[in-house]
């Protein structure tokens, strides 16, 4: 197994830089397994969403979803990165601000992975502490 960092990700996804993309290509797709840590998989989404990129929600769970797919990727957990797209997809907006907003995905991948931690340590995750209004309906969380 080898592990991947964001920037290979990207360069694989986007195909934006004719010769890094191209490694990232054969590496992704010649080495076996690759692994994608949560945190590379939250930081692509960030950069996908940033101004850049500016994707849209039906985008990142295009992407996730693509890798997802792909035989020789591997997760920390990959029902945990079902589940949280699954919440991501869910998500309802909420008023917060002037403006309405929806839970991230990171949000949910938060708080996906708090349960399975919870859950493998023999305890139940009582709640999810946050001063995002937009993640508090990814339950169970609870307002600072």
């Amino acid at each position: 197994m080898i592990a991947i960092d964001t920037n290979v990700l990207l360069r694989h996804l986007l195909d934006d830089d004719k010769a890094q993309s191209r490694k990232a290509h054969t590496l992704i797709q010649n080495e076996g397994a690759v692994l994608i840590t949560d945190v590379v998989l939250a930081e692509t989404v960030w950069t996908l969403k940033g101004k850049k990129y500016n994707a849209g929600k039906d985008d990142i769970i295009a992407v996730i979803n693509s890798l997802l797919a792909e035989p020789n990727i591997v997760f920390e957990n990959r029902q945990v990165i079902w589940a949280a797209l699954n919440d991501f997809r869910t998500a309802k907006p909420v008023k917060s601000g002037g403006k309405h907003k929806t839970a991230d995905f990171a949000d949910a991948l938060i708080v996906r992975k708090s349960r399975y931690i919870a859950d493998q340590a023999g305890q139940e995750l009582a709640s999810f502490y946050t001063f995002d209004r937009a993640a508090l309906e990814l339950i169970p969380a609870r307002e600072l």
